[in-house]
């Protein structure tokens, strides 16, 4: 019991509220989410390029909206942005229960697109605020084995909740959000530090608000394309590994779910002693490593005679995810400016908004003129071009000191 007093004392409270709200959604969240695409895809008859396109809505007004949340976050702080993010999204969820057309769900997952916007900028903000920069990658790492604490029983039982009634589903992701919007407004102060916000006041009297130009951060911009390879393998996993699979065996579903779960156990059994065992490596070199893991993973995806080799790839994935997730997350936070912490997020997150948007048309396209195998064999080269251009961006970032970092940035 000593042990785990230590661990509790290790993180502020806004930590453990983080991981306990990220464990509950998650465990919901991966009730459904692997199936959503194809709830949407049975209610649109089968059509699976309008089932992606509207599935794409989420992620473009994420786009859309993000750099505003972010800055938002930086003006009126952390606390307000992710408890508002979460009611919308608990709201979009339980919208989808009585969902019938195709307006419908279209006007659901754009609700939906502006929740997720506005919580993560925030959200990844929070952890800057509060977290010295020598354990940041450690936290993310916490946070990122939270979420996959949720992924690893809710895929299995989503099955079984899927075949029944989907609404189900629906039902408890709605609760499970409100929940963690419950536990933040009780239990979290706000984390903006009182000088920023001093400054957004002033700024915000004198309409003379600190602007971010993004011609003067290229090194944010070339970093968050060379995150899009990663993001784009993300949305190909969701909406088409599942389609993939279904050409290759009669109960796909459960051998997808089976996948999905693989990779939440290991996060969760591996994840911190992960992170902390590639703390004593380079950032540059960790992140490059993890490209490599994740290029084998679309080879594996495409080509895998059997299920073992599909197995063998999930494990490839989930060590590429684990390496990548804190260590980028980290060199973010050290490259920002204590005024921009919002924004760069909001940013850097962009990339998973290009890929949502554009990635299940164009995979559902891919898929269906040059089949699976060859579209993740594609993947693959792309996350090995990525991962060439990350190492030397990482590399720039982090050998710097981040008022340096500031300074060349805006040079």
């Amino acid at each position: 019991m000593v042990w785990l007093q230590q661990m509790i004392a290790r993180y502020d409270t806004t930590i453990w509220i983080r991981v306990i709200g990220t464990v509950l959604t998650t465990f919901a969240g991966f009730m459904l989410r692997p199936f959503l695409a194809f709830y949407l895809y049975d209610r649109m008859d089968g059509n699976l390029l309008v089932a992606a396109m509207v599935t794409s809505l989420q992620p473009l007004t994420s786009i859309i909206s993000g750099y505003f949340a972010g800055s938002l976050s930086d003006r009126y702080g952390r606390k307000p942005l992710m408890i508002a993010a979460l009611s919308i999204e608990a709201i979009s969820m339980a919208g989808y229960i009585w969902a019938e057309s195709i307006f419908a769900f279209a006007a659901l997952t754009v609700l939906n697109g502006i929740g997720a916007s506005l919580f993560w900028p925030a959200a990844s903000a929070q952890i800057t605020d509060v977290v010295p920069e020598e354990k940041r990658s450690e936290v993310f790492a916490l946070l990122h084995t939270a979420l996959n604490l949720g992924a690893a029983a809710g895929p299995l039982i989503g099955v079984a909740i899927y075949k029944v009634n989907p609404a189900i589903a629906f039902g408890i992701c709605s609760c499970m959000l409100f929940v963690y919007a419950l536990l933040l407004f009780w239990k979290v102060p706000e984390t903006l530090p009182d000088h920023i916000r001093a400054q957004a006041s002033r700024s915000a009297k004198t309409d003379q608000a600190p602007r971010l130009k993004l011609a003067e951060h290229p090194t944010l911009i070339w970093m968050t394309l060379a995150a899009v390879p990663v993001s784009l393998l993300y949305s190909q996993v969701e909406i088409i590994l599942p389609q993939h699979l279904r050409t290759q065996y009669t109960d796909f579903l459960s051998v997808f779910a089976t996948l999905m779960t693989i990779n939440g156990v290991l996060v969760v059994c591996c994840q911190i002693a992960i992170a902390k065992y590639a703390e004593r490596f380079p950032a540059h070199w960790v992140i490059l490593t993890a490209y490599l893991f994740l290029a084998c993973v679309g080879f594996g995806y495409g080509w895998a005679p059997g299920f073992l080799i599909l197995v063998l790839a999930e494990v490839l994935f989930t060590i590429g995810e684990m390496l990548y997730g804190p260590q980028i997350q980290k060199a973010i936070s050290v490259m920002a400016p204590e005024e921009y912490r919002g924004r760069y997020f909001a940013i850097f997150g962009a990339n998973w908004g290009i890929t949502g948007t554009i990635g299940p048309s164009v995979g559902a396209v891919a898929f269906k003129g040059i089949g699976g195998a060859l579209w993740f064999s594609i993947l693959s080269l792309l996350l090995l071009v990525g991962g060439l251009f990350q190492y030397r961006f990482v590399k720039k970032t982090t050998q710097a000191e981040p008022a340096e970092s500031v300074q060349s940035l805006s040079s």
